[in-house]
C-alpha cells in the first residue's frame, strides 16, 4: 500500500477567506487534490461524513466549535490524518491538540509550500507501511490493518499518534530511541513542539497500557520498550 503521492478528497476547515482561497489553489493545482473548503467546525464533521476524504487541514479558531472539539469528534469514529493550523504558538495549545489525536501542526503565517510538504510527510508515515503486520511485546498486540491494540486481550483506545508511537516502540523492542529519533520516527518531520511533544505521547502511553514499565526511560538518552 505505497500511496506516499498526494490526490484524493482533501477536507479544508478554514474561515479566513485569503488563506482558503490559497490554500485550495495550491493544492488543487500542484499536487492534484480535490479540496472541499468549509469554513466552520459543524459543517466540516457533516462533509467527513460525505466524502471519502484522505485529509484534514484544520484551523483551530473557527466560529462556532473551535478546531480542538472538531478534531475531538472527529476521532471519535474517523482515524483520517489531522492537520492543524494555528496563529498561536503556544506549546499548551500544540500539546493539547496531539493529545485529542492532531497528526501535526502548522504555525500562522506559513506558506502552502510548506503545507504540502507536511501532509506528504504525514502520508508517508500513515500509508506507506505494511497493514497485514501485527506486533506483539510483553501482552501488547497491535494490529495494522484494524489500528487495534489489545493488552491481555482487552482493546486499548489510543489516538493516531499514540497508534504509532507505540508501533515504533514494537519495531524496536529493548532498542533505546532518543527522543529527537522518535520524533523523526513517528512525526517524520521537525516537529515545532520539540522533545516534549514525546514526553506527553510516552506518559499517555504508559497510562492507557496500564503498566508503567512497559516503556522505561533511560535517563539522559530516551526510552524503549521492556520486551518482556
Amino acid at each position: 500500500m505505497a500511496r506516499a503521492a498526494t490526490g484524493g478528497v482533501l477536507l479544508l476547515v478554514e474561515d479566513e477567506d485569503a488563506i482558503g482561497r490559497l490554500v485550495k489553489a495550491y493544492l488543487e493545482q500542484q499536487d492534484g487534490w480535490t479540496v472541499v473548503w468549509v469554513r466552520t467546525g459543524e459543517d466540516a464533521v457533516g462533509e467527513l461524513r460525505r466524502h471519502p476524504v484522505r485529509l484534514v487541514v484544520l484551523d483551530i479558531g473557527l466560529p462556532g466549535i473551535d478546531g480542538f472539539e472538531v478534531c475531538r469528534q472527529m476521532r471519535a469514529h474517523s482515524k483520517v490524518p489531522i492537520v492543524m493550523l494555528t496563529a498561536r504558538d503556544e506549546e499548551p495549545d500544540r500539546v493539547a491538540g496531539l493529545e485529542l489525536g492532531a497528526d501535526d501542526y502548522v504555525s500562522k503565517p506559513f506558506s502552502p509550500r510548506e503545507l504540502a510538504a507536511r501532509i506528504k510527510a504525514i502520508l508517508r508515515r500513515v500509508e506507506n507501511r505494511n497493514e497485514d503486520e501485527v506486533l506483539t511485546a510483553r501482552d501488547i498486540v497491535l494490529r495494522r490493518d484494524s489500528r487495534v491494540v489489545t493488552v491481555v486481550g482487552d482493546e486499548v483506545e489510543l489516538t493516531g499518534k499514540e497508534f504509532d508511537l507505540l508501533a515504533c516502540f514494537l519495531e524496536h523492542p529493548g532498542i533505546v530511541l532518543s527522543r529527537e529519533k522518535l520524533l523523526d520516527l513517528v512525526w517524520g518531520i521537525t516537529y515545532p513542539g520539540g522533545t516534549r511533544t514525546v514526553d506527553v505521547h510516552v506518559a499517555q502511553l504508559r497510562r492507557k497500557l496500564g503498566d508503567p514499565e512497559s516503556i522505561r526511560t533511560v535517563r539522559g538518552a530516551g526510552y524503549k520498550l521492556q520486551a518482556a
